[in-house]
């Protein structure tokens, strides 16, 4: 009796460790010793976007989750290339993670052999899944998957001190060509890595606009700034009434601060805007310091909580299908068959693009 008592005893033991191990999230284990490794080593080092907003949403949520301190370095994104080939060269590896746009991974990091292929780093569950992300899967810049796409959306190219110019008044990017404002544009320096080069790489690539239309633009006398801040106060002040392909998020949060700046709405015109994920993608440094806690912040920077304050922050839309939208302009989901300025095509074309630059607007 004893004996039946004990084989009794046993079998609802190992019936009930099996329930509980079925109802255990899957990879719980191996996410429970990749966060106490993490947090042994302490922190993790971040390359990110500049800006208040991006620094707050790339730091702070994740610290107070995770008490795992994030050192971060903010580059608009041309500084990164040669600061990691010096480091490296000098055989200091000193970054694990890097958010920024793909112009940089693709033109710059990946050939220099900097990054790590990214999914194998994905653990958690409601990340790896590809019902969640648009189109059924993650979206990779590269054939290595290396540089995950995190937020394309439409892009805010022009933008106008209302002031002194209806943003209705544009139909087309041709209407720019009107003599009457010539010597009354600004625009983000396109020459370099950044929204502005986007603008006219879309330009570019579209069969209604190309060569000719820069060409023509560049007979327009335009200032040319390199300054997000200070292209945008131009435009405020109204000493410039029209500002070609500056950071969108950066006019929105001055527009917020009450400076006299409105984004066209790209609808209304005519060739449309290009998609961009800006400095949404996200990649991983191979030879990085802090393997594990850059394994925790990119699992916590693709869940839905990483999502929704990176994207709430710099105002993108994110491709995580349960990620709000609401913050963000309705103009800015991405329109079926729109031009996308952040594939290797478009880097391609920079080979093109570069040398009319040169030509139309100097070295």
């Amino acid at each position: 009796m004893l004996i039946m008592k004990s084989a009794v005893f046993f079998l609802i033991l190992l019936v009930g460790s099996s329930a509980w191990a079925a109802a255990k999230p899957a990879g719980q284990d191996d996410w429970d010793q990749i966060l106490a490794a993490a947090k042994k080593e302490g922190k993790v080092t971040v390359i990110i976007p500049v800006g208040r907003e991006a620094q707050d949403a790339l730091t702070e949520p994740f610290q107070k989750r995770y008490g795992i301190q994030v050192e971060f370095w903010a580059d608009r994104g041309a500084g990164i290339a040669p600061r990691v080939s010096a480091e490296r060269g000098a055989s200091k590896y000193m970054w694990d993670v890097v958010v920024t746009g793909t112009t940089t991974g693709l033109a710059a990091l990946i050939p220099m052999g900097a990054l790590d292929p990214l999914e194998p780093a994905l653990v958690l569950p409601d990340v790896k899944d590809p019902k969640l992300w648009r189109g059924g899967a993650f979206e990779f810049a590269d054939p290595g998957r290396r540089m995950l796409v995190m937020t394309p959306f439409q892009r805010g190219t022009l933008f106008v001190n209302p002031n002194l110019v209806k943003p209705e008044t544009f139909k087309s990017y041709k209407d720019l060509l009107d003599p009457k404002w010539k010597g009354k544009m600004v625009m983000d320096d396109p020459r370099r890595a950044g929204p502005g080069q986007a603008t006219f790489t879309f330009f570019y690539m579209h069969p209604e606009l190309g060569p000719n239309f820069i060409r023509a633009l560049g007979r327009q006398e335009l200032l040319i700034l390199r300054d997000f801040a200070q292209e945008v106060d131009e435009v405020g002040r109204g000493k410039y009434p029209i500002l070609i392909g500056t950071a969108d998020a950066n006019a929105e949060e001055r527009m917020r601060q009450g400076v006299p700046v409105a984004i066209v709405d790209p609808r209304q015109l005519k060739e449309g805007s290009d998609v961009s994920p800006a400095n949404g993608c996200v990649a991983l440094f191979n030879r990085m310091p802090h393997p594990n806690a850059a394994k925790v912040y990119i699992n916590w920077l693709l869940s839905k909580e990483g999502q929704t304050v990176f994207a709430r922050a710099m105002g993108y839309v994110s491709s995580r299908l349960d990620v709000p939208t609401d913050h963000a302009l309705p103009w800015r989901i991405p329109q079926p068959g729109a031009i996308k300025t952040y594939t290797q095509e478009a880097i391609d074309v920079r080979e093109k693009l570069t040398p009319l630059l040169q030509e139309v607007f100097g070295r």
